[in-house]
């Protein structure tokens, strides 16, 4: 008598017989024993049908095989004949090019068997085949946030979430459930997998889920005959997924459950949809056309709720496409978090911003499409990468010409703006050297035009062979800021694939003769190496003929990877360490050599800056350097630059007289005994330093000896009063010269500016560039400290401590505000708020800023040791209500209950009040102010920069 087995697992294949014994296999090694498999081929035209046989009679018992005489066209027929001729007690399915994990059965039988589930469903993982086997996004969790903790469910409304995993594979049903229930899958429909599970969940008394891996869907991407699922270019596949989803809303209607079917249609728009969306910027017109029409039939009849429910981009090409602006739609379905590229205009109305160019109409056009949020209005030019359309590419004469046009949003371009541009052709592997081509830019309101002319066989020079993939950048700058564009296809943009480039490789044109242009997935335009000569043609087919070899691919390989290792050890930091540390420090130090730094290469500032401009304006001979992190745009232009982490930075580290920074060189460098590393630091203590931290008190002992190994190098240490030296030198460790000079940046604030026509024009030109020259109001500046948030996680945007509207009410027509966020921060401003606020996060160097503030509103920043100097009204904004005594340790240095220099306010409301009696509090505060910078400044005298020159710098003077 045969044992019922415990599950059967349905097999369904076409035309599949290289694969399917491998799929098979994987059910054959199941560590549950009694299972069985049902092969069902569905009429293949190969030799799959013979294969399930063969499998079959080596596994009698075990697996069988079952043939349909007419292909079914999809796979619910085979799946549902699977069903019919399964024995087990529970039924998984199968697809012949995927793969169970060895622990599928065993653990969604235990747990249906545990938890009493008609239903089990476990992790899927996506499987990138052509993704090399060690990388990083080679596999992908199928909504891994659904599995990450077990899980039974009553009914479908108690996770309505799980409808966003609609697959059938990753998942055991009870026998009797399917029977009870009549559930078989929907014939003659792709997506058949949606219906069934739906019906599948609403029919379930329990659902359960389990956070083990059991299905590996594998995909092996730009294949030659992709999966059903994957064909998404079909306009008749993407019909049969929207009758689909008809069905399912028929099904939801009938049984009542209008809450489930408006989350039903959430997770249409979050994931169906912008699916394919994504995939439609590289067809034709009319083939996005007659797609857009589908969508927004089916988009006609959905709850427009579902709209504010869903995800914010999601909901905007939602929207977008059922209002026929297309273009927009598409660029909202393509925005993601972690791409920031910018495809579509902004509008500005009443301060608040909206996606696409038109005004919205209505409430929920309105809340819809408000992107204010998304900071778009905040971030700087560098960061947009704004959308960028090719309007013209073509080769005559030998001449290439691409024209195009680049957004410009909100009109962040000024048409007065100082404009160029740079069109850059990049080998994806970055073997051969990049091809710089300048490019004519225009200003043209909303957009911004270009236009190149070249000759691509003298300007554009692969290697060959090794470089077949190019893409392209337009490298636009901006009155001296530069901003990254993909060109790529957008309305107006003609046919862009191939067009053929005549180029000339290094290895001959035997290697190729055209870069020949395709559009991306992604719809950027990029370009192929290939051959259209005869020659080339031959040459090519012999060196990929031998590399598909089996000699040829491993000898391949092993160069591939020893470039790869190679490349990797010469540019790696350790590497450049070791180098430093052993070579680069035998070289003779150069005298006068002085390399500064501020904030870790983020700026020209701070106490460096006034160092550096001591240094010229005494005459010392200097050869300076200025190391940068990303941009040398604002460093002085009589310095030499080097960037931070480059070859160049370390050897001038190695042969510098002199260090000077703010923060720490690298950890790891060993400063030789000829060099003089002046640390002047970058604010007195208010928080707990270094060895007082609790998070350093906690870490492993390596965290504290790398404290006091950067410490160590310090030959100099400036400190401004008695309490940096009680408070911030005991905590970092400090051994080296104290130099009680006060601290280089805040020497214009004790002078003033009379004597000094460069910063006095700094500020002038600042107040210009903010809009201040005619505004008699006074000025705020908000400049609290850096802030984490409850969980201990880095608040990376900065609010106005006031409600803007708030603030225009109450105090807009006597003060402006200036935030100013931690170098870390982004400051949060609407648009709207354009008339009382300004955002001057982007100014590099606080000094000019406190010179031109009227009022100062912190919070335990250190900013509040040097506006002291100034002795200009100050109110402490602590809105998180501690008290933050100093007896505290930690709490922080500074009792500031005891010794604040202004009102302390903890609302909005308090501060408001705060500021309209900023004058008439000054009879209380001002003493209190004095005093605080007579104790936390005693060493600011205004000569601090000179001080430092003449006790380091002194042999540097030049003869006269």
């Amino acid at each position: 008598m045969r044992v019922r087995p415990d599950v059967s697992v349905v097999v369904i294949a076409y035309n599949d017989a290289r694969r399917l014994p491998r799929a098979v296999a994987s059910t054959l090694a199941q560590s549950l024993r009694s299972v069985e498999t049902v092969i069902v081929n569905d009429a293949s035209t190969d030799r799959t049908g013979d294969v399930a046989e063969r499998l079959a009679a080596a596994h009698p018992g075990r697996v069988r095989a079952v043939h349909l005489p007419v292909n079914s066209g999809g796979c619910g027929r085979p799946r549902n004949t699977g069903i019919d001729r399964s024995d087990g007690r529970f039924v998984m399915f199968l697809d012949s090019d995927d793969l169970l994990d060895r622990h599928a059965c065993l653990n969604l039988v235990a747990a249906a068997e545990d938890t009493g589930a008609d239903l089990v469903s476990g992790l899927c993982t996506r499987v990138f085949l052509n993704r090399p086997p060690h990388a990083k996004n080679r596999t992908r969790p199928w909504y891994p946030r659904l599995y990450e903790r077990s899980a039974v469910y009553g009914s479908l409304a108690e996770n309505p979430d799980l409808l966003y995993d609609t697959l059938s594979t990753n998942k055991a049903y009870r026998r009797e459930f399917l029977d009870e229930h009549g559930l078989r899958f929907v014939e003659r429909l792709h997506y058949e997998d949606l219906l069934f599970t739906a019906e599948a969940y609403l029919a379930a008394e329990r659902t359960a889920l389990i956070p083990h891996r059991v299905y590996n869907w594998l995909v092996k991407e730009a294949a030659a005959g992709p999966s059903i699922s994957n064909r998404r270019a079909e306009l008749a596949n993407f019909a049969d997924r929207l009758e689909i989803h008809r069905r399912i809303d028929m099904l939801f209607a009938l049984r009542g459950a209008h809450d489930l079917k408006r989350a039903k249609d959430v997770k249409f728009l979050n994931h169906d949809l912008v699916l394919y969306l994504r995939e439609l910027r590289g067809r034709d017109p009319g083939h996005r056309a007659r797609f857009l029409d589908l969508a927004a039939g089916y988009l006609a009849d959905l709850d427009p709720r579902a709209c504010e429910d869903a995800n914010p981009m999601a909901a905007i090409a939602a929207y977008l496409v059922r209002e026929g602006d297309h273009a927009a739609a598409i660029a909202a379905a393509e925005h993601r978090p972690d791409h920031s590229e910018l495809g579509a205009p902004l509008l500005e109305r009443d301060g608040r911003v909206f996606w696409g160019g038109r005004a919205p109409r209505g409430a929920l056009g309105r809340r819809v499409l408000d992107v204010t949020g998304f900071g778009f209005h905040l971030r700087p030019l560098r960061e947009l990468c704004p959308g960028n359309t090719v309007t013209r590419l073509e080769v005559g004469d030998g001449c290439a010409r691409i024209a195009g046009h680049v957004l410009n949003p909100l009109g962040r371009v000024p048409p007065d703006a100082e404009l160029s541009a740079v069109l850059v052709f990049r080998d994806r592997r970055g073997r051969a050297p990049a091809a710089r081509i300048g490019t004519d830019v225009e200003h043209r309101g909303d957009r911004l035009a270009w236009r190149a002319e070249f000759d691509p066989r003298r300007r554009v020079r692969p290697i060959g062979f090794v470089d077949p993939l190019w893409d392209v950048r337009l490298r636009v700058t901006v009155n001296g800021e530069t901003m990254v564009t993909r060109p790529g296809t957008g309305p107006g943009s003609p046919p862009l694939n191939d067009v053929d480039l005549p180029v000339r490789p290094r290895l001959s044109r035997l290697a190729g003769d055209v870069l020949r242009s395709h559009v991306t997935a992604n719809g950027h335009l990029s370009f192929v190496l290939d051959a259209r000569g005869r020659g080339a043609r031959v040459a090519g087919t012999l060196v990929r003929g031998a590399v598909r070899t089996r000699a040829g691919r491993g000898s391949w390989r092993r160069a591939r990877r020893l470039h790869r290792s190679a490349r990797g050890a010469l540019t790696s930091r350790r590497t450049k360490i070791a180098v430093f540390n052993r070579v680069l420090t035998r070289l003779p130090v150069r005298p006068g050599l002085a390399v500064f730094e501020s904030h870790l290469g983020r700026s020209y500032s701070d106490n460096p800056k006034y160092i550096y401009r001591e240094l010229r304006r005494s005459g010392r001979e200097v050869d300076a350097v200025w190391s940068y992190r990303s941009s040398p745009e604002g460093f002085p232009p009589d310095a030499r630059l080097v960037r931070r982490g480059s070859w160049a930075y370390y050897r001038a580290l190695a042969r510098a007289q002199f260090w000077v920074d703010n923060q720490g060189f690298p950890d790891g460098l060993r400063k030789r005994p000829e060099t003089t590393y002046v640390q002047t630091w970058h604010g007195s203590a208010v928080k707990p330093m270094g060895l007082d931290q609790p998070r350093l008190k906690s870490a492993p002992a390596a965290e504290r000896r790398r404290l006091h190994r950067m410490v160590d190098r310090y030959d100099c240490f400036l400190v401004r009063s008695d309490h940096d030296v009680r408070t911030l030198c005991p905590a970092l460790g400090v051994r080296a010269e104290l130099l009680p000079a006060g601290y280089p940046r805040n020497d214009p604030l004790v002078t003033g500016v009379d004597g000094d026509p460069d910063l006095a024009a700094e500020i002038a030109g600042l107040r210009r560039s903010l809009g201040l020259e005619e505004d008699g109001r006074r000025l705020l500046l908000y400049a609290p400290t850096f802030a984490t948030g409850p969980r201990g996680r880095p608040v990376r945007t900065l609010e106005p401590p006031i409600d803007p509207d708030a603030f225009a009410r109450e105090l807009g027509e006597d003060f402006v505000l200036l935030l100013r966020p931690h170098y870390l921060c982004r400051a949060d401003l609407p648009p709207s708020a354009r008339a009382f606020m300004r955002d001057v996060g982007d100014v590099p160097d606080v000094t000019p800023l406190l010179l031109l503030a009227d009022a100062l509103i912190t919070d335990r920043s250190s900013i509040v040791f040097d506006f002291a100097l100034l002795d200009r009204p100050i109110v402490l904004h602590l809105p998180d209500g501690a008290s933050d005594h100093g007896g505290d340790p930690g709490a922080g240095y500074v009792d500031l209950e005891r010794d604040a220099p202004g009102p302390i306010t903890r609302t909005p409301d308090e501060l408001v009040a705060a500021l309209a009696g900023l004058d008439a509090a000054e009879a209380v505060h001002a003493p209190r102010r004095r005093a605080f910078a007579a104790r936390f400044g005693e060493h600011d005298r205004g000569t601090a920069a000179r001080t430092v020159v003449e006790r380091y710098f002194a042999d540097r003077r030049r003869a006269c």
